[in-house]
């Protein structure tokens, strides 16, 4: 299902009826307008969207301006001031985040997502670089064809103390605005949802606007 990369060093009446038919109209007014500016902004996955997970819901946080804390790996170092983001959770150890990033143009936003795949291919073994008690070992999923493309990538972390992580990585773009979805649980690329989450991918995307 893909190359595999394993490198181990470690929100009056008449008055009164003609104000309240104005306030009837104003208030019906403001969804109206408001469903305009949300049209505006990127949309966020819901968690339905997620990868159905086999023992719980899950939850999500509300859409949060600035970088998240702490960062993600991986991708956490090229994410600028202007990222905006979601946290979500399970009652077990399978959590996920959206980030996304409105660029300033179009050609801007296709450098920026040209330099998280670049640090996703090479994330095992920076991994391993940081940490030597760390062994990493990726995987490329492949592009999908929505908006202007998504690509997906798995990274399974093993530490020398026993612990055993898999999360997978997403990274899209539509226009000038580029979404990143991250996906992980305890386990190993066995426990990895990868169609599941191909499809959660495609729905962040066009989910953008």
């Amino acid at each position: 299902m893909g190359e595999t990369m394993q490198i181990r060093t470690r929100g009056i009446r008449t008055t009164v009826a003609a104000l309240a038919a104005v306030a009837g109209i104003a208030a019906a007014a403001v969804p109206a307008a408001a469903a305009t500016s949300a049209s505006d902004t990127p949309r966020f996955l819901e968690p339905a969207d997620l990868p159905p997970h086999p023992s719980s819901p899950w939850y999500a946080g509300a859409v949060t301006a600035g970088q998240p804390d702490p960062l993600p790996m991986c991708v956490g170092d090229a994410l600028p001031s202007t990222t905006s983001h979601r946290e979500y959770w399970t009652e077990y150890d399978t959590n996920a985040q959206q980030l996304t990033v409105e660029g300033r143009s179009e050609q801007w936003a296709k450098d920026f997502a040209a330099l998280l795949r670049k640090d996703l291919a090479g994330c095992a073994k920076k991994l391993m670089q940081q940490d030597p008690d760390i062994t990493a070992t990726q995987k490329y999923y492949g592009r999908l064809n929505v908006e202007e493309g998504a690509d997906v990538y798995g990274i399974h972390t093993a530490s020398a103390w026993g612990s055993s992580d898999i999360g997978l990585f997403s990274v899209g773009r539509d226009g000038a605005t580029v979404t990143v979805v991250r996906w992980g649980q305890m386990g190993t690329f066995q426990h990895a949802q990868v169609a599941d989450f191909r499809a959660t991918t495609v729905t962040a995307v066009n989910k953008l606007y």
